[in-house]
């Protein structure tokens, strides 16, 4: 393990998997299973997430 502290936390990942469709592939293959299109894809939606957070907080 690389001692790195992550950036998105399991039910963040969880909850957009769920949202984008993709989600029963994470439970049959765990996270290194996605396809790389679906973890763009995941970190695209993670950054909406937050950016209307931010927007919300002004």
């Amino acid at each position: 393990m690389s001692g790195k502290k992550p950036m998105m936390s399991e039910a963040l990942k969880t909850e957009i998997a769920k949202e984008l469709g993709f989600y029963d592939t994470v439970q049959r293959e765990g996270w290194g299973g996605i396809s790389s299109k679906d973890a763009g894809n995941m970190v695209k939606r993670a950054l909406e997430i937050a950016e209307q957070g931010l927007n919300k907080s002004k």
